[in-house]
């Protein structure tokens, strides 16, 4: 897909049907969030969140998607895992950091976000990383104004992460988001300041800044769906859908 060509402008009516999907979202990723305790499976967390996206007659985009089709509503990464770990009998344990990444469609558009929490007692290495990726991801958001361009997003995400010693991947990125999952335009974690698409208003995006501790390289696994650190050390993601407005950026996936 040329991702500059796939740009769809959203009308503040859209914009509002966004932000009822966003809310959904928040809804079950908040589900998710209330049950990570020592013993949980990962198929626990993907339930809950199926059980609240039934609830308001909406579904997740991730299902069935891709090739092999995704099996689940969400994707639930742990430790090592950067995205689209995919649930089922691992119980989280204590010390563990996990990433849940939830799409949901309602009124046929999407909403996309994600968090990375800790189970139980965590590391303070670990503590920072989440700290990191959240900031990156605040960062970013604040850069999403009209004028602004993609480059100026990427390069404020970078430099918070890299500012702390950390790093962010470079094959997964940020993307327009809407009727469609993934729209144009992309939006790396790096990036030059003053290049790429620029803003204008009614531009949708799903920021999502991917953090790992050791290296910036990854792999996928066998289930060629995981993804994790090369080196195995940890990772955290964090996610929002956002809108591009004529004034400050809209969250469009919050409560």
């Amino acid at each position: 897909m040329s991702w500059e060509r796939d740009i769809h402008l959203k009308t503040a009516a859209e914009i509002e049907l966004m932000r009822a999907a966003g809310r959904v979202n928040a809804k079950a990723l908040a589900a998710v969030r209330e049950l990570l305790q020592p013993g949980v499976t990962t198929a626990d967390l993907n339930a809950a969140a199926e059980e609240i996206l039934r609830r308001h007659a909406a579904y997740s985009p991730f299902k069935n998607y891709g090739q092999p089709p995704f099996p689940a509503s969400i994707c639930v990464s742990i430790n090592e895992q950067l995205v689209h770990g995919i649930p089922g009998k691992r119980k989280l344990q204590e010390g563990d950091i996990v990433s849940v990444d939830c799409g949901t469609v309602l009124d046929g558009f999407v909403g996309d976000s994600a968090f990375t929490a800790g189970v139980g007692e965590i590391s303070p290495e670990a503590q920072k990383l989440i700290q990191v990726t959240e900031q990156a991801l605040q960062v970013g958001i604040a850069m999403m104004r009209v004028g602004n361009k993609t480059g100026d997003v990427s390069a404020a995400i970078q430099q918070v992460v890299e500012s702390q010693g950390l790093h962010v991947v470079r094959e997964y990125t940020g993307h327009g988001v809407g009727r469609s999952m993934h729209e144009g335009p992309q939006v790396p974690n790096y990036g030059t300041p003053g290049t790429g698409v620029e803003l204008r208003p009614g531009m949708t995006i799903a920021l999502e800044p991917m953090v790992l501790i050791g290296t910036h390289r990854t792999r996928v696994l066998s289930d060629r769906w995981t993804v994790i650190s090369a080196d195995k050390s940890l990772t955290a993601h964090q996610e929002h859908s956002v809108a591009v407005t004529e004034g400050d950026p809209l969250i469009l996936t919050v409560l």
